[in-house]
């Protein structure tokens, strides 16, 4: 059937190539049921394709008696794999959710294909398929196996692999997969259309049933697979009864694998030399798990990665290689938009340097059925949650819409076509083959996993195996992750709560650990082993100790072989020889900001008036590579760590607390070891002289930023005693507060020339909780205001980075640690461009400083203006790319070394060394360069894998750091909702739109299905999206309220808890209503 819903003739005749072109089309009914395939009609007739199917595999068992059973099962679903389809397509359990493809591929039967399917090659391989290599890749990914996971391994061979059936890795979203079978077989046998081979779903059909010439568009969405390799698109579409009911009963014959096995590591070597094959870090979908993306070499738009199977077991973050697929089956973007969502998956990209801040997020919450199409706005998959699967095939509506989106350019110039051209005319817009390739997204399959990074760790919940008559019903349970991005996994029982087999209900709402330990080629599920029982979901501690794990945190004790290299005999005093070899800067009044509540002090500032009026500044930097020596204990586990995780309740450590909170920790009136940057400046913050070296200092005071501000905000008051925390003796009062004052007054003249000189910032909204003393519960939440005192702060750490970074790669180009922020991703800013234009806003573009003006120069400072500022500075924060740490020596162009958001030529971290390991590098490395430290051992090749290892342990820990927030917030909501807040419209669907919660900084989707409406309109006014809802009358006089939203609309929301344990939802006031 071609996209405009004709069937192709049934004469069809072989070719050298295959099959010929068929005869002329001729229409059919089936035409319409697929454009209404939500109806009941269209579950009626796949019914009736069901039971026909079953009559055709007799038939074929008979007219090809002497065809070997495992060759003509190996046939039956070699023709499915071709077309997109899996034996357990059919059946009509959630037709909804049927992927395009699979419809598409429905043909009339005919006579005369039996006699050509009977005089195929079923096991001819795909000429493109790539050889199968070893597994070599694999040894660098070895988990120790023991106990039932290894047991549970046994089985597994002992049923010839044979663990799971079918290809559908669709996660059940609520009740048990045997009881949603029961109810979808009641219910179809009082219409007497239950598929009589229900019971028999594995079994391989026939090539008879399925066209075998299908239209480009369809090709598109085949996989690139061998003949051997199921098709792995039903992954994303629909998990059947059949399916459910027979994935633990073994098939007859060869199992068939559902993986490609991995490529050799010398083929792998040898094709990305040849620029064959590509390597990048993949990226999952959070919302739609059958979307993963790399990186393009190019930069302009990522690699498509569709289907579970093209993923071929690699997890979220693993660094991967790709082979692209042929141009036929690349994804055609559509140029109404509305395939912008399957751009990036980036969770939150804004790098620390541009926004201190990072953005709740909205939790996942699945709507399989809702046919919202995204229109604009819509610039990250974190939000891609509509329901339509985003297929690079569409049905014959689908194509009209483009066809008329498409049309819009030239509508004048084809008028006048005849009927057939147009149908020609949306071929040639769906045909991939035709188009240029700024339409197209490259797509491609995964040949070979290089590293795994993901931690294969995963909370969920487990249960019993919906066929208890298998083999495995005894031996091993389901574990089903809360991240679907984890594959679904068998656990041994052994591992299992004693009572699970006899009360499973009990552990409904339990979180467990499980570890993934295997995944073979011929498995849909993993293998995993259970590690630990976490508690019931919901709960800040299990869900908390489910988080760390996930991303790989560790938070166990420091050993004790770390521990002996701290200091022993307390309390610790600064040996003399080491006194003689600093600055002493004691008496200097030297104070710190930070948090009320922070414990690890590592930077304290000082501001001394000079005779000839300028002033004396200094930066001084917790000297914490005084005691992490290299080489030792201490010095691995940090490396290992690389950062500490802030969480909401607590925090996790880099270094043993006695370091932390006591020895490095710049505790007021504590002589204290630091390392040093001190500038002679004018009071307007031109730099005269420059001075680097280690210090020994005591801080005079410890200020909470609250008090700095204070004291910025009351230049004239005389502050009492009581009214800040203790001082020192040697300092007063006054002092303190002049020097601040200094210190402000010189920040903000340098903040405006960083800005001048083309700096860009985007502070997005944070979330901060009190908590309740006793019970740890929040009791309170607000946005965290980013005021003077903290521009203060920030202003001086930026300075001291800066002038680390050209010290120490003045000393040493080829082992400086260095820190860059790559431009934004071009395609997602283009897209970007393009909406601004759409909404008639003038945005520059160009650099980094001129959409910071743009930014903050365009709009007023009325309540409206800022609340459209929030929703801009969210949406230009998605292209944003991550701040990378690198080593100097590897990158030979030295423009890559630019910072794109502080837009300059060098950066590097040295402020933070108690939470940042990499700031422990560059101060031995800014102290080789002074010749007080030792010499820098590191090969560049090492300093880089180093960087490496920070750059991830720095995304998981601001992921880990997002989850917790996002936990307080679902809880808060939980124990103290509903919550109403005012919201600002940031994206506009068709059946559905996305909000700014303004009061709480959060994204949530609002559905119009959730709301009392007696109708929905949607259109584009202009270039601009639209929706008009027609609330339905509170009193029978009344007539139906309209309510337009659009695009920066402010409405007034309600968030309230939902059935989940941490979901909830947003609901829109009825107007008229807002307080």
């Amino acid at each position: 059937m071609d996209q405009l819903g004709y069937v192709k003739g049934a004469s069809i005749q072989l070719t050298k190539d295959g099959l010929s072109k068929p005869a002329l089309p001729q229409k059919n009914a089936y035409a319409r049921l697929v454009q209404k395939h939500h109806s009941g009609r269209f579950r009626s007739y796949l019914n009736h394709i069901a039971q026909k199917i079953q009559l055709e595999e007799s038939s074929l068992n008979d007219s090809n008696s002497d065809v070997e059973p495992s060759l003509k099962r190996g046939m039956m679903r070699d023709a499915l794999a071709r077309n997109g389809l899996t034996a357990l397509s059919y059946s009509p359990i959630k037709t909804s959710q049927l992927e395009q493809p699979a419809l598409v591929g429905f043909e009339k039967l005919n006579e005369e294909k039996s006699q050509v399917f009977a005089n195929r090659r079923p096991h001819e391989r795909d000429p493109s398929i790539g050889r199968e290599g070893n597994l070599q890749v694999e040894e660098d990914y070895s988990v120790k196996q023991h106990g039932p996971a290894t047991d549970l391994l046994k089985v597994s061979d002992a049923l010839g692999g044979r663990v799971t059936q079918g290809t559908s890795l669709q996660k059940s979203s609520g009740s048990e997969e045997k009881d949603e079978e029961e109810v979808w077989k009641n219910k179809h046998k009082k219409r007497n259309k239950c598929p009589a081979n229900l019971d028999r779903a594995d079994e391989y059909l026939t090539d008879e049933q399925f066209s075998m010439d299908l239209p480009a568009a369809n090709a598109r969405k085949t996989s690139h697979l061998s003949s051997g390799q199921i098709q792995g698109e039903s992954h994303a579409a629909v998990s059947t009864s059949g399916d459910r009911k027979n994935r633990n009963k073994p098939t007859r014959g060869r199992k068939k694998n559902v993986f490609e096995a991995y490529m050799s590591m010398e083929d792998v070597a040898a094709g990305l030399k040849r620029g064959e094959l590509i390597q990048g870090p993949l990226r999952i979908n959070p919302k739609k798990y059958h979307e993963a993306f790399i990186p393009s070499p190019d930069g302009i738009r990522d690699i498509f990665i569709d289907g579970v199977v093209a993923r071929n077991r690699a997890l979220n973050g693993d660094i991967v290689v790709v082979k692209l697929l042929p141009k036929e089956q690349w994804k055609v973007i559509k140029p109404d938009g509305s395939d912008k969502e399957t751009e990036a998956t980036h969770e939150s990209d804004v790098p620390e340097e541009l926004s201190g801040t990072c953005l709740p997020r909205e939790p996942e919450k699945g709507d399989a059925d809702s046919p919202d199409v995204i229109i604009e706005a819509q610039f990250d998959d974190n939000d891609a949650e509509n329901g339509q699967e985003n297929s690079q095939t569409v049905l014959a509506d689908d194509i009209k819409k483009l066809s008329m989106d498409t049309n819009e350019k030239v509508k004048d110039a084809e008028s006048g076509c005849a009927q057939g051209a147009k149908q020609e005319d949306v071929s040639k817009v769906n045909n991939p083959r035709l188009l240029q390739e700024k339409f197209l997204q490259r797509t491609a399959k995964v040949v070979c996993i290089l590293e795994r990074k993901h931690s294969r760790a995963a909370t969920g919940f487990i249960k019993l195996l919906a066929d208890k008559s298998s083999e495995l019903f005894k031996k091993c349970a389901m574990f089903s992750p809360v991240d679907h991005r984890v594959p679904r996994a068998y656990v041994s029982l052994a591992d299992c709560p004693p009572d699970f087999m006899s009360r499973p209900e009990d552990y409904s709402s339990t979180l467990f650990i499980c570890r993934i330990v295997d995944w073979r080629e011929d498995s849909n599920f993993a293998i995993g082993q259970m590690a630990k029982s976490l508690g019931q979901a919901g709960e800040i501690e299990p869900e908390t100790e489910g988080i760390l794990t996930e991303y790989g945190v560790d938070f166990s004790d420091f050993s004790r072989d770390v521990l002996e290299c701290l200091p022993q005999s307390l309390p610790w005093v600064i040996p003399p020889a080491e006194l003689a070899n600093r600055r002493d800067l004691r008496k200097e009044c030297i104070f710190t900001i930070d948090p009320s509540t922070a414990r690890d002090l590592d930077d304290a500032l000082s501001c001394k008036q000079l005779p000839d009026g300028n002033v004396e500044v200094g930066v001084h930097i917790a000297d914490v590579s005084y005691f992490v020596l290299e080489g030792t204990a201490l010095d691995q586990v940090a490396s290992g760590r690389a950062t500490s995780v802030y969480l909401v309740q607590k925090v996790i450590p880099m270094l043993p607390r006695l370091l932390c909170e006591e020895l490095c920790s710049l505790n007021p009136m504590k002589d204290r070891l630091t390392f040093s940057v001190m500038w002679k400046m004018t009071p307007e913050g031109k730099i005269l002289d420059e001075w680097f070296g280690r210090t020994v200092i005591c801080s005079c005071v410890k200020l909470s930023y609250d008090h700095a501000q204070s004291m910025i905000e009351n230049p004239s008051k005389v502050f009492e005693p009581e009214e800040l925390p203790p001082v020192s003796p040697q300092h007063t009062v006054d002092e303190i507060h002049q020097a601040v004052l200094n210190l402000h007054q010189i920040a903000k003249h340098l903040r405006k020339q960083r800005f001048i000189d083309g700096a860009l910032r985007l502070d997005q909204l944070k979330l901060s909780f009190t908590l309740d003393k006793e019970s740890g519960m929040p009791q309170g939440c607000y946005i965290y205001q980013y005021r003077d005192s903290n521009k203060l702060v920030e202003e001086f750490m930026l300075l001291a980075n800066m002038a680390v970074a050209h010290q120490i790669y003045r000393s040493f180009p080829q082992q400086a640690l260095l820190r860059r922020h790559p431009p934004p991703q071009t395609k997602m800013l283009n897209d970007l461009m393009e909406f601004c234009d759409q909404m008639g806003l003038e945005i520059d573009f160009s650099s980094a400083g001129a959409l910071h003006k743009s930014l903050n120069e365009t709009f007023g400072a009325d309540s409206y203006a800022e609340a459209r500022k929030e929703v801009l500075t969210n949406m230009f924060s998605r292209p944003m790319q991550m701040a990378l740490y690198f080593c100097a020596g590897v990158l030979e162009d030295e423009t890559l070394f630019r910072h794109y958001a502080l837009n300059v030529p060098l950066y590097t971290h040295f402020t933070s060394p108690i939470r940042r390991f990499a700031d422990i590098l560059v101060h031995r490395l800014l102290s080789a360069s002074l010749g007080s430290g030792r010499p820098v051992q590191m090969r560049k090749e090492a300093i880089q894998k180093q960087a490496d290892h920070c750059n991830d342990r720095k995304m998981a820990s601001k992921r880990v750091q997002e989850l917790s927030a996002d936990l307080f917030f679902a809880i808060f909501v939980r124990e103290c909702g509903p919550l109403e807040s005012e919201a600002m419209v940031m994206g506009v669907l068709n059946k559905a739109f996305d909000v700014l919660v303004l009061r709480f900084g959060v994204q949530k989707r609002i559905y119009c299905n959730a709301l009392p409406l007696t109708g929905v309109r949607f259109e584009k006014v202009g270039k601009k999206p639209e929706l008009t809802l027609l609330w339905e009358p509170e009193t029978p006089e009344q007539e139906a309220a309209p309510q337009v939203i659009t695009i920066f609309t402010l409405v007034e929301v309600v968030l309230t808890s939902d059935s989940g344990p941490l979901k909830y939802s947003a609901v829109l006031k009825r107007p008229g209503r807002e307080k």
